[in-house]
């Protein structure tokens, strides 16, 4: 076993006291109650209400239109799916023009989800404002719907840490959809620390998707410093939604399931989260788990 210099040391201690510090917070908010898988929440000033869980359909994104859902299931398995998380009182649907997964929300939403009943959510990959604008009506013929809730520019990383300034272009389409009433918000998610101490500054964003659990795995930065980051885009009034909070099926983190659900709902800051799953019964598990940790 190798051993730590001093340095080294000093800094791993540090770090776990902080990692003990947001936890010990989270659990004296906890005491104040958590938040029911269903329960329906409002995203900051937006005036957009949805549930507390959404359904993600990102899963282990590889490319275009390829994700694990798409890979591993039928296009029927995946509209079963958000039939099922439909039945079960999810309202909020994550979606994204990478995943390829509109397609798969028009036809349940046709089948047996009233549009008017849920909230969806999607995401522009493309940087170039001319596509931007074409990305946005495309979504809404491929989602057969007038609106978009909710669509934010695709995982901002490295090199776009300034992007109030240099994606200034795309947030003035994104606005002007918000003005036309082809969608009802904007926002970014966050891929990188920079960019997500950004968002409360910035009056254009209503929304931010952003990485969060205790557990350190796939996120923007150390949990000490993201929480209070998240904390202070709640408190400028912005709609907070929380991913990455099973660590994209990190084992580590899905065998701490329940401590990672209590730590996000303990925040006060999420105002709402996105969890992936590839079957029903992955989503009636941890609509159990987020309901027995509320009635605790």
């Amino acid at each position: 076993m190798p051993t730590l210099n001093r340095r080294e040391f000093l800094r791993r201690g540090t770090n776990a006291l902080a990692a003990t510090a947001a936890l010990s917070r989270a659990g004296a908010v906890a005491a104040a109650g958590l938040p029911k898988a269903t329960d329906m929440r409002t995203l900051g000033t937006t005036g957009l209400q949805c549930s507390y869980l959404g359904i993600g359909t990102g899963i282990k994104g590889r490319g275009p239109g390829i994700t694990e859902l798409t890979l591993k299931l039928t296009g029927e398995q995946i509209i079963g799916l958000l039939e099922h998380a439909y039945q079960r009182g999810v309202t909020y649907f994550d979606m994204a023009d990478r995943y390829g997964s509109h397609v798969y929300m028009r036809e349940a939403m046709k089948r047996s989800i009233p549009r008017e009943k849920v909230m969806l959510l999607s995401k522009v990959w493309s940087r170039e404002p001319e596509w931007v604008k074409k990305d946005i009506e495309r979504f809404r013929r491929e989602l057969d719907t007038d609106c978009v809730d909710i669509v934010l520019m695709h995982c901002l990383r490295y090199g776009e840490e300034d992007w109030p300034g240099t994606l200034k272009a795309n947030m003035d389409i994104l606005a002007d959809a918000k003005a036309e009433g082809h969608i009802r918000a904007h926002g970014v998610s966050c891929h990188i620390l920079p960019g997500l101490e950004r968002v409360a500054e910035t009056e254009w964003a209503d929304v931010v998707l952003a990485r969060i659990n205790p557990f350190n795995s796939h996120m923007d930065g150390p949990v000490e410093k993201v929480a209070p980051i998240l904390k202070k885009i709640h408190d400028a009034g912005k709609g907070v939604l929380g991913m990455k909070i099973l660590g994209e099926g990190d084992p580590k983190v899905v065998e701490k399931m329940d401590e990672s659900l209590r730590f996000v709902g303990s925040t006060g800051s999420v105002d709402a989260m996105t969890i992936g799953f590839m079957s029903t019964n992955e989503l009636d598990e941890v609509i159990g788990r987020i309901d027995a940790l509320a009635t605790e």
